[in-house]
C-alpha cells in the first residue's frame, strides 16, 4: 500500500517490510541451496553407515566384531572415494566429446562398475600387502588389521582430497603407499619390497608418455586416413570399418587378460589371439554398419567424427567393466583381510572375498560415481583440452593398449596416469598440427588474421592442468604412506 507525499509522489510504508521479505528470500534461497549440496555427503555417510550395519549383522557377537564394523565403513569409505575420482578416466573422453551425456555416462558407468565387480572381482584376492610388505613379517594378527585398516583410511583420505581440489590419481598408487606407510612402521623397513616402489616411481613417467604418444599417433593416422583427404566419406567407409576392429580387437584381449583374469586366468598371449579373432569379426560386422550409416552424409569431417561415437561409447563402457574387475580388490581387499584375521586368527597372502564384502565395494563404487563423479568426468573430458569423438577414440584405445604393452613389460603402470596422458597426447598433437598447418604458405586462416606471434601464444592445452595433475601423482604414495603411519601410530595408541 502506498500513499502520495506533500508533492503529490506516491510513497511506499512499507519499505521496512520489503527489505525484510527480501532477506528472509535470500536467506530461504541460501538454506536450500545448502541442503542441496549437503543432500551427496548425507547419502554417502548413509551408505557407509549401512556398511558397517551389514559387517555387524552378518558377523554376529563376537570378539573380532568391532574391528570389522570399523573395517566396514572404511572399504566403504574407500569404495565412494575410487568412484568418485577414478571413474572419470573412463567416461571423461565420452561426456567431453558430447558422444555420451552426463546423466547417461553417470548410468553406463555405474552399470559396468557393477556389473564388472560382482561379476568378474573374483572370490578370492590377493591382499594389498603382498609385494610391497612381507605379511608375515608382521606376526602379530592385530598388528596385522591396524595395519590393514590404517592402509585403506589413509588412501582414502587422500583421494577424497585429490578428488576435492580436482586431481585424478591413482588409485592403486594410493593404497600402495598406505601399506607402504602402516606396515614401515609395524614391520619396519628392512620389510619393504623396494624394487615395486621403484617400478611404480618410473610408470610415474613411462605411463603418460606411453598413453600420450600412442593416442597422438592414432590421431596423425586418422587425420591423414579421413580428415585431411577430399573425399572424406568414401575414406570413412574404408577406414571406419578397420578402427572399429583394431578397437574390438584390442578390448576383446583387455577383458580377456585384465576383466575377467579372476574368473578364468588368460595368458596374455592367448589373450590377444582370441582378441585378433574378434577383431576381424568386429571388422567385417562393420563394413556393411558403416556403409549404411554412411549414406547422405555430407563430405565434412564433422560427418566423419559421427561414425566414432557408438565405439567410443562401447569402449567407455568395457573400460568401466575391466576397472570395476580389478579395482574393487583396492577397495575391499584390506576388508576381507581383515574379516579373514578376524575370523581365523591367522596372516595369509590370499584370502577369500566374502559376497557382501563384494557388494560393498561394487556399491560404493557405483555410489560414489553417482554422487561426486560429474566434477572429475567434466576435467578429464573438457577441460584439458577440447576432445570429440575422434580424440576421444584416440585416448580410449590408447588406455587399452598401453596396458597391455605395459603387462607384457612388467611394468605396474595406472589406468588413471595412461588415459589423462592420452589426453594430454592428443592436445599436443592438436597444437603442432595446427602451428603447422598455419605456418605453411598460401594458408588460410579463419576469421581476422592473427600474427605469428600471437599464435604461438594461442595454445590448445591448459598448462595450469599438467602441473597440478603432476605434482598429485608424485605426492600420492608418499602422502598416503605417512598419512597411513599417523594413522597406525594412533590406533595402537588407542588398542
Amino acid at each position: 500500500m502506498s500513499t502520495e507525499d506533500q508533492n503529490g509522489k506516491p510513497v511506499n510504508q512499507w519499505k521496512t517490510l520489503d527489505r525484510d521479505l527480501k532477506r528472509i528470500g535470500r536467506l530461504e534461497y541460501g538454506a536450500q541451496h545448502l541442503s542441496r549440496s549437503l543432500v551427496a555427503p548425507g547419502i554417502a555417510l548413509a551408505f557407509i553407515g549401512l556398511a558397517g550395519l551389514m559387517a555387524a549383522l552378518l558377523m554376529g557377537a563376537g570378539p573380532g566384531q568391532g574391528v570389522v564394523v570399523i573395517g566396514a565403513a572404511i572399504g566403504a569409505y574407500m569404495a565412494l572415494n575410487i568412484g568418485a575420482n577414478d571413474v572419470a578416466n573412463n567416461m571423461g573422453p565420452a561426456v567431453g566429446s558430447k558422444a555420451l551425456p552426463m546423466l547417461g555416462a553417470l548410468v553406463i558407468a555405474a552399470v559396468c562398475e557393477t556389473a564388472g565387480a560382482l561379476l568378474a572381482g573374483g572370490d578370492v584376492v590377493k591382499t594389498v600387502a603382498t609385494g610391497i610388505v612381507d605379511p608375515f613379517a608382521l606376526q602379530d594378527p592385530a598388528k596385522y588389521i591396524w595395519v590393514m585398516m590404517a592402509a585403506a583410511l589413509a588412501a582414502a583420505l587422500w583421494l577424497n582430497l585429490a578428488t576435492w581440489i580436482g586431481a585424478p590419481v591413482s588409485t592403486t598408487h594410493s593404497i600402495v603407499g598406505g601399506v607402504f606407510g602402516a606396515g614401515a612402521l609395524a614391520a619396519g623397513f628392512h620389510a619393504i619390497e623396494w624394487s615395486m616402489l621403484g617400478r611404480i616411481a618410473a610408470s610415474w613417467v613411462i605411463a603418460p608418455v606411453l598413453g600420450g604418444a600412442i593416442a597422438a599417433s592414432f590421431l596423425a593416422v586418422i587425420r591423414r586416413q579421413m580428415l585431411d583427404v577430399e573425399d572424406r566419406i568414401g575414406a570413412a567407409r574404408r577406414w571406419v570399418p578397420v578402427w572399429n576392429g583394431i578397437m574390438g580387437g584390442t578390448f576383446g584381449a583387455y577383458i580377456l587378460f585384465k576383466g575377467l583374469k579372476h574368473v578364468f586366468p588368460i595368458p596374455l598371449g592367448a589373450a590377444c589371439l582370441i582378441g585378433l579373432c574378434f577383431g576381424i569379426l568386429c571388422w567385417l560386422v562393420s563394413v556393411p554398419l558403416i556403409k549404411r550409416k554412411s549414406q547422405g552424409l555430407e563430405n565434412r569431417k564433422k560427418s566423419v567424427k559421427t561414425l566414432f561415437s557408438l565405439p567410443l561409447i562401447v569402449a567407455a563402457a568395457l573400460l568401466s567393466f575391466a576397472h570395476g574387475a580389478n579395482d574393487v580388490a583396492n577397495a575391499v581387499g584390506p576388508l576381507a583381510a581383515i574379516v579373514h584375521v578376524a575370523e581365523v586368527g591367522s596372516i595369509t597372502d590370499s584370502v577369500g572375498l566374502p559376497l557382501w564384502v563384494l557388494l560393498v565395494g561394487a556399491m560404493g563404487i557405483s555410489f560414489g560415481l553417482l554422487l561426486f563423479g560429474p566434477r572429475l568426468i567434466k576435467l578429464v573430458g573438457s577441460e584439458i583440452t577440447k576432445l570429440n569423438t575422434v580424440r576421444a577414440f584416440c585416448v580410449a584405445l590408447s588406455a587399452a593398449i598401453t596396458v597391455i604393452v605395459a603387462s607384457w613389460l612388467g611394468l605396474p603402470v595406472s589406468s588413471t596416469h595412461i588415459a589423462v596422458g592420452g589426453i594430454f597426447g592428443v592436445g599436443f598433437y592438436r597444437e603442432f598440427h595446427a602451428q603447422r598447418r598455419a605456418s605453411r604458405p598460401g594458408a588460410i586462416q579463419k576469421g581476422k588474421p592473427v600474427p605469428p606471434e600471437e599464435r604461438k601464444r594461442r595454445l590448445l592445452v591448459r598448462r595450469s592442468h599438467i602441473l597440478q595433475v603432476a605434482a598429485a601423482w608424485v605426492i600420492t604414495v608418499p602422502f598416503s604412506a605417512f598419512l597411513a603411519m599417523a594413522i597406525y601410530y594412533l590406533l595402537t595408541l588407542v588398542a
